[in-house]
């Protein structure tokens, strides 16, 4: 039998006997047995990384028996409490609350909505906007008329976020996401104001798995697309981040390794490591407690790196979750009387159980798929793909902005007026994306034509706008971000379409970044005034540049390429080549034309003089100001936190006093140069 049992799975063998129903069920016993074991194994693996069962995920109806078994509320609770505090303090802060008269008390400040024809309330009525989330924000807290609350939150904050394209981030696109998240949960069933006034109405201690599923999944992507957003050549050569290493919190770490290997390995490779891989670790339970002090330091050190609100304090409160659902109460000693009830779940959930499932199924696959949704909305993709907020690509781009101007141009005298690039907005993003250029194109015109633009010669109707912007992203060259011979009043523009008038990333001289920072080293060895400015320009266009009168030794030096240089003094012109330099004379405007079919890169020196001069006072001050200076601020941080909310509240009074008894309201106004 044994000679049998070997042959029989291979066809071309003839057995030595004939079959007999005896004789096949051992045949069927030995594939089955090798594909049982190998799926205990596999089973087995999965059970002891996620604690989860296999069969959980077989089937839509056993994966909607796992998200509908009952859970202990508590930690979810916690975390309602939690964020609804955080809440609090971002309303007053990134949210705008504490500018909110400069924000939307002028009438020609201009806003960059996503949507075509959405406009700013009265400045009244926006103060209610603000009051209305600020309450539903108190509600999260307190677990007070929980749904209620959630909504009078989420749709002022939507609103508001919605409204202004360059105040978006990935956090603030977070915070939106799980406010509307807690909305369909019962995030209200333990340390709750509802549940301590009606004890009788509560819903129990347990709530629906999924409750919990879909907060950590949201926190689960954020890590998850973080790190593979950041497994790039962009963020891994370490150049986004850099001088990060002198900040207090690296201390430890220039004890073994030099500036520029923190910057490199910790800053850069271990941050793209950890992002990709700490929700995985968090998941499984024997790497659990491991890999959380990383996950505190983590966020406790972007806290004192970056100025980016609540952000990590909301990150810490999701930590809880990824441990008990019961662990506030073994705490307070009370994880017995509070334990799941042991009701055992419905073996076929029903058909509104499975829509919701359905539905949270939905949900998810959308948030994996928005962050690489770019090649649908291309007329969002410039330099990066999308608009910044939705794609979680944290830190991964950082920009170096050296000139912006406006031109305004009266077509019917042919008059050009130079508008400050700043005068209607306090924002910078618009200078980077193609739909707020055109958006503040218009907010201009509009405000041009209003009359709102005081002390400035009369302008007519028939006017053309045009934007000339240079900016850096991660250590390149200074270059333009839009055809400055475009008008941007009359260009096309589609988010589903390329937009033709904005220039690409010149990618193709990033093999010179090592060398420019060389360059700038030496250049900045001469002196502690000497700086150099790298530029690359496209082929026709010309770079006009005034040096001030408090600049010497001024040098324009070709790197590649080929350019015609001119000034307003002398009528010749040179051509250069690369490596080519002539010296520039102070006081008088440069002009540097790209000739040929590619582009040019050049770089200028320069010592300032004035600086010079002053040296001695200089760093005096500087030595002053260092000695002042506090490694942890946390008290000053407090104490412009509480301005900041004074102004808030002061705002949100005088807003409700004046639609309630017409009493004039005091407005700060941004000075118009």
């Amino acid at each position: 039998m044994a000679n049998s049992k070997r042959k029989l799975p291979t066809k071309s063998s003839a057995p030595d006997i004939n079959p007999t129903a005896q004789d096949k069920p051992p045949t069927r016993e030995i594939l089955t047995i090798d594909d049982v074991n190998q799926g205990s194994y596999m089973g087995n693996f999965f059970k002891e990384c996620l604690g989860y069962e296999p069969s959980n995920f077989s089937s839509l109806t056993n994966f909607t028996t796992w998200l509908q078994r009952p859970v202990d509320g508590a930690a979810l609770g916690v975390f309602r409490l939690l964020f609804g505090a955080a809440m609090l303090v971002d309303i007053a802060e990134e949210r705008g609350g504490g500018q909110l008269d400069v924000r939307f008390g002028e009438p020609h400040h201009c806003h960059f909505p996503l949507f075509t024809g959405m406009r700013a309330l009265a400045y009244p009525l926006m103060g209610c906007v603000y009051l209305c989330m600020w309450l539903g924000a108190w509600g999260i807290l307190l677990g007070y008329q929980f749904r209620s609350s959630c909504l009078a939150f989420i749709v002022p904050y939507w609103y508001i976020f919605l409204l202004d394209k360059p105040t978006w981030n990935n956090h603030s696109y977070l915070f939106g996401l799980v406010g509307t998240l807690l909305l369909f949960t019962q995030a209200d069933s333990y340390c709750s104001l509802e549940s301590w006034l009606n004890p009788g109405r509560s819903r129990g201690r347990t709530v629906p798995y999924w409750n919990y599923f879909l907060i950590k999944f949201q926190f689960f992507i954020l890590y998850m697309y973080a790190g593979l957003k950041k497994i790039s050549a962009e963020w891994l050569s370490g150049y986004a981040m850099s001088n990060l290493s002198q900040h207090w919190v690296f201390a430890p770490f220039r004890q073994m390794l030099d500036p520029e290997l923190i910057d490199l390995l910790i800053v850069h490779w271990f941050t793209a490591f950890f992002d990709v891989s700490i929700a995985f670790f968090m998941t499984i339970e024997k790497t659990r407690l491991l890999v959380t002090p990383f996950m505190l330091s983590f966020h406790l050190m972007n806290s004192r790196l970056f100025i980016i609100g609540m952000f990590p304090w909301v990150c810490l409160a999701e930590v809880p979750l990824f441990f008990g659902f019961d662990w506030p109460r073994r705490i307070r000693g009370t994880a017995k009387a509070a334990a799941p009830s042991e009701e055992a779940a419905p073996s076929k959930p029903s058909l509104l159980a499975k829509l919701r499932t359905c539905l949270i199924l939905g949900y998810c696959g959308l948030q994996l798929f928005l962050p690489y949704s770019h090649f649908i909305t291309k007329g969002y993709n410039n330099w990066t793909n999308g608009l910044y907020g939705y794609s979680w690509d944290m830190m991964v781009h950082s920009y170096d902005t050296l000139q912006t101007s406006i031109q305004v141009v009266d077509n019917d005298n042919q008059q050009v007026h130079n508008l400050n690039p700043f005068a209607f907005t306090e924002y910078e993003r618009w200078t980077k994306y193609a739909d707020m250029a055109v958006q503040y194109a218009k907010c201009i015109e509009e405000n041009i034509q209003n009359r709102q633009v005081r002390g400035r010669p009369s302008i007519g109707s028939n006017i053309s706008i045009y934007f000339d912007i240079w900016c850096s992203m991660n250590g390149r060259f200074q270059q333009r971000s839009f055809d400055p011979r475009v008008d941007l009043l009359r260009a096309p523009w589609s988010p589903f379409e390329t937009t033709s008038w904005s220039l690409p990333l010149l990618n193709e001289l990033n093999y010179m970044r090592p060398k420019l920072r060389t360059i700038e080293n030496e250049v900045l060895a001469w002196n502690n005034y000497s700086d150099v400015i790298f530029v690359a320009d496209f082929p026709g266009l010309t770079l006009i540049n005034f040096i001030s009168p408090d600049l010497i030794n001024c040098t324009l030096t070709i790197l590649e390429g080929n350019v015609r240089y001119k000034n307003d003094i002398e009528r010749e012109s040179y051509f250069l080549t690369a490596g080519k330099s002539i010296g520039l004379a102070s006081n008088i405007t440069h002009f540097v034309t790209t000739i040929g079919q590619k582009p040019a890169s050049y770089l200028f020196t320069y010592t300032n003089k004035t600086m010079l001069e002053q040296d001695i006072a200089v760093e005096d001050t500087t030595a002053a100001a260092e000695v002042e200076r506090p490694i942890l601020p946390l008290w000053r941080e407090f104490e412009q936190r509480v301005t900041n909310y004074q102004q808030f509240l002061g705002h949100i009074g005088n807003c409700v006093l004046y639609l309630l008894y017409d009493v004039p309201i005091p407005l700060a106004v941004r000075e118009r140069d």
